[in-house]
């Protein structure tokens, strides 16, 4: 079925009114009739089984015939304090982690990122991407799209057990790393530009607290080691697979 997330003042006693947005992709797009049924997100962990009534130009209605906990949020919740990255590669980074079930992003600035920070109308669309990666991948909330951050304060405000991958990292593996905190529920993981983290930033990063790890022998580009660590901490916390 397909899934919307639908703003609070969408819903009301025991039915569902979807914007003009929403309405004409029902129409148009999905080209639905009344009858057919959707599932509707409310953005707080709870969907709702919808039946299409009124399929109005301006608006679409429907009638709530069943309310449910989202089954798609992992318990654990990772922020991931992505460095801005040339190109659309950061749109890659949302879309992927969004449907891996990151519950977080913060765009971070750092000394090597040769991006410039994003504009509201870019903002306007990474928020947009993120909606459609949850709506798709079955998420029950949108993940947060946090202001762009500078590395020192991001590095004095994370969360939970804080993780940076550094190449330059021998002494412990992300493995290591999350044995050594086998009830974590929150983790921030801090991913550089496209090259990479300097050594002053590492040394800053570790006086807060953060630990730093290897992600193996190889290097991943900036794009795809978020990613992967995420995908091994969802693992290893048993989120995945």
């Amino acid at each position: 079925m397909h899934r919307f997330f639908l703003a609070p003042e969408c819903f009301g006693p025991g039915s569902v009114t979807f914007p003009t947005p929403q309405a004409r992709q029902l129409r148009q797009v999905l080209r639905l009739q009344a009858g057919d049924q959707v599932i509707v997100l409310d953005n707080s962990g709870w969907e709702y089984r919808v039946e299409l009534e009124e399929m109005g130009k301006a608006a679409v209605r429907g009638i709530i015939r069943e309310r449910r906990p989202s089954r798609g949020e992992p318990g654990l919740k990772i922020t991931l304090f992505q460095a801005l990255l040339k190109g659309d590669r950061l749109e890659f980074v949302l879309h992927k982690g969004t449907e891996l079930g990151i519950a977080a992003f913060v765009p971070l600035r750092s000394q090597r990122c040769i991006a410039q920070g994003p504009t509201p109308a870019k903002y306007g669309r990474w928020r947009r991407i993120i909606a459609e990666a949850a709506e798709q991948s079955g998420r029950g909330r949108l993940p947060a799209l946090e202001p762009l951050q500078d590395f020192p304060q991001a590095c004095r405000s994370a969360p939970g057990l804080a993780l940076i991958p550094w190449e330059g990292e021998r002494g412990m593996s992300l493995r290591q790393a999350l044995e050594k905190c086998p009830g974590s529920k929150q983790v921030s993981l801090f991913i550089g530009p496209e090259g990479g983290f300097t050594s002053a930033e590492i040394e800053l990063a570790r006086s807060c607290g953060l630990l730093s790890v290897s992600l193996g022998e190889r290097i991943l580009r900036a794009e795809t080691a978020g990613l992967v660590a995420a995908t091994v901490i969802l693992y290893h916390y048993g989120e995945l697979g």
